[in-house]
């Protein structure tokens, strides 16, 4: 190992030898000595044989002696002893040969060394040569990881993907327990988890519900993570008062939302059906993270006339709210309030949890068929094609004007140059806007406008579809992952194989249910080595902000489904997929998801446009939807509302 004989450090193959007489009383003069003494030149081989025949070799402590690393693992091998068990078992007069060409190169400096081994080749034929190969070939093999320290090995670790991570652990003990360090995944937790990778466009679920404590991480480094609050994932937070927070380790964390992943890709979900509605299902919303009650909370409208309140995790209903004279088009509550729209032209604030009905807005003309607020305002859209602004205060509202039929869909909007100066107009009941409050409304007179709440005028319209836009979701995405994934497309393109699966119970011909997944030889898990082939950006240091877009997504009767260019009202994308119109659209920064006419609930990779999976089973056309990190639920005509599980276990 030593580069030169004039350098400073050269490898001592063994200790120096040491006399016999008086440390060994039964010394073997017969056995011949070791092959890699340091023997003195001498001038005659029988000279050299009656020196090493009176001495015998003893180890000296480790930190005496300058190994390299290879001669270092010989010693932990025991190689040198099999090598003179070997040379035992010859001839006498052989072994007197062999020992003296090995005690003639174990005294030789190292450019003699190399002269002798250059010489040797020569003299070899194929079948030496390829013994030399074999041997040399396990050899020079160097286990990085024994000699280096942890801090580097995890460096080096840092660069491979989390399947290559996996395989590393199976190699021993020690690199398991550097392949599992915390350090590695928490890394590629932060780079996947909640969001799409920058590089491969994969992206894990959060998985809120799970985000509980469970145990310390059985990793050196898996102390609690010391991130400014600006750069942790906030993945756990402990919920045991006055104790420290105990994390599970961030492989697991990262294992159970891959499970959830694969299950999305590979199309494999569980079903099942809540019936209590005796008309159709026409809105929907969930929540899984209310701190009260424990358990998450559905609450389905109806053309029954009723809202009901569900726990999702035992199927049962909680509460029926009755008030309404007719049906429920619109909905949505948080933890304070439940808000309706009905076609009776009211809308009503309750309070979900007691049932009761703490208020009625009256002002449309018309069906109250969507609404949507935020923490300041309440906008409405209705039969009456007019969107109303409300004040939560006061109920006085101001109304917008240039539709042309029914308003379907509206949602709020801050903008980035949102400011928080409050402008009213009118009377001083009416609500007060901060400055870059946008509403986008969407009509069956087919266009989507987009409207300032502070100026009350529309600012500019979306025109494309060419039936009822009778969705909308808006949606901020990260824009260099969307740039990332288009090189992924004509791959994907190539492949357009479909497979289906029937889940649900099959002693119900009413519960079973069809999933068919497109294009799954391309999902397949030897893709996932792409999943994170990038050098961790926490263990590089780099705190790199994502660049956020906002994105607007439309469903339309057309059959279509629109991704829109906010800033130049232009269709960036139009995906194409159902044979019926379009009800209901949903997103995520995952995937997006449509339920049509046509009785089939769609799953998309928005970034390629293209459908991952459709899922058949509801009897009437799918007339709204819901879009978790593990599951899907959906209500339709047929008045059944359907929970599609995606969780690892399969199970709600």
């Amino acid at each position: 190992m030593a580069t030169s004989t004039t350098g400073s450090y050269e490898c001592d193959t063994l200790p120096a030898p040491r006399l016999a007489s008086g440390l060994t009383p039964d010394l073997d003069h017969d056995r011949s000595p070791s092959p890699f003494s340091n023997f003195e030149p001498s001038s005659t081989g029988s000279s050299l044989l009656s020196t090493t025949s009176d001495i015998e070799m003893y180890a000296t402590p480790t930190a005496q002696r300058k190994l390299c690393v290879r001669h270092q693992r010989m010693a932990d091998e025991g190689t040198n002893l099999k090598l003179q068990q070997a040379l035992d078992a010859l001839p006498v007069q052989e072994r007197e040969a062999v020992n003296a060409i090995w005690s003639g190169f174990s005294s030789s400096s190292h450019p003699r060394r190399e002269l002798i081994l250059q010489g040797i080749l020569t003299m070899c034929c194929f079948s030496q040569l390829s013994l030399l190969t074999e041997q040399l070939g396990h050899l020079i093999r160097i286990d990085p990881f024994t000699v280096l320290p942890r801090e580097v090995s995890l460096r080096v670790l840092a660069c491979l993907d989390a399947t290559s991570l996996c395989r590393a652990a199976q190699v021993n003990k020690q690199w398991k327990s550097l392949a599992d360090d915390d350090v590695l995944w928490r890394g590629i937790c932060e780079q996947h988890i909640g969001q799409k990778c920058l590089k491969c466009g994969w992206g894990l679920p959060i998985l809120e519900r799970k985000r509980a404590v469970r145990m310390n991480s059985a990793s050196p480094s898996s102390s609690p993570p010391s991130f400014p609050p600006h750069h942790t994932p906030d993945l756990f937070v402990s919920e045991i008062p006055d104790a420290l927070p105990f994390t599970r380790p961030w492989k697991d964390v990262y294992s159970e939302r891959l499970s959830v992943e694969r299950n999305w890709r590979r199309g494999r979900c569980s079903v099942r059906t809540l019936r209590g509605h005796t008309d159709g299902v026409m809105c929907l919303q969930f929540d899984e993270t209310l701190q009260h009650p424990s358990f998450p909370i559905l609450i389905t409208g109806s053309y029954d006339r009723t809202v009901r309140v569900w726990n999702i995790e035992t199927g049962l209903e909680v509460r029926c709210l009755r008030g309404h004279t007719r049906a429920v088009r619109a909905l949505q509550f948080d933890e304070a309030k439940l808000i309706t729209g009905s076609m009776d032209r009211t809308i009503r604030v309750w309070n979900w949890r007691s049932g009761e009905c703490i208020r009625t807005l009256e002002g449309h003309t018309e069906g109250v068929v969507c609404l949507n607020f935020d923490s300041n305002v309440l906008a409405s859209g209705s039969v009456d094609t007019t969107v109303k602004v409300w004040n939560f205060r006061t109920g006085e509202a101001f109304t917008l004007h240039g539709h042309r039929d029914w308003v379907n869909s509206v949602r709020l909007w801050e903008s980035e140059e949102s400011a928080d100066v409050e402008m009213a107009c009118g009377s001083v009941n009416e609500p007060r806007i901060c400055q870059g409050t946008l509403l986008f409304s969407a009509s069956d007179d087919g266009t989507i406008r987009l409207w300032d709440l502070a100026q009350r005028t529309c600012v500019r319209q979306f025109m494309g579809h060419v039936g009822q836009v009778q969705s909308l979701k808006l949606l901020e995405v990260d824009e260099r992952c969307d740039e990332g994934v288009s090189r992924q497309e004509q791959r994907i393109a190539d492949n357009n194989m479909a497979h289906a699966a029937q889940v649900g119970n099959a002693t119900n011909p009413f519960e079973v249910c069809t999933v068919i997944t497109h294009d799954a030889d391309s999902e397949s898990m030897e893709d996932i080595q792409s999943l994170d082939r990038v050098t961790r950006e926490v263990l590089a240091g780099s705190s790199r902000k994502r660049a956020k877009r906002p994105v607007l997504i439309s469903g339309s009767l057309d059959n279509t489904i629109k991704v829109w260019d906010i800033d130049t009202a232009k269709a960036a994308q139009t995906l194409f997929g159902h044979i019926e119109g379009v009800w209901a659209v949903a997103s995520d920064k995952l995937r997006l998801i449509s339920g049509s006419h046509d009785r089939t609930i769609k799953v998309w990779n928005r970034e390629e446009g293209r459908c991952t999976a459709t899922l058949v089973g509801h009897r009437g056309a799918v007339t709204c939807l819901g879009l978790g990190e593990d599951k899907i639920i959906s209500g339709s005509d047929d008045g059944d509302i359907r929970i599609w599980s995606f969780a690892g276990d399969n199970r709600l």
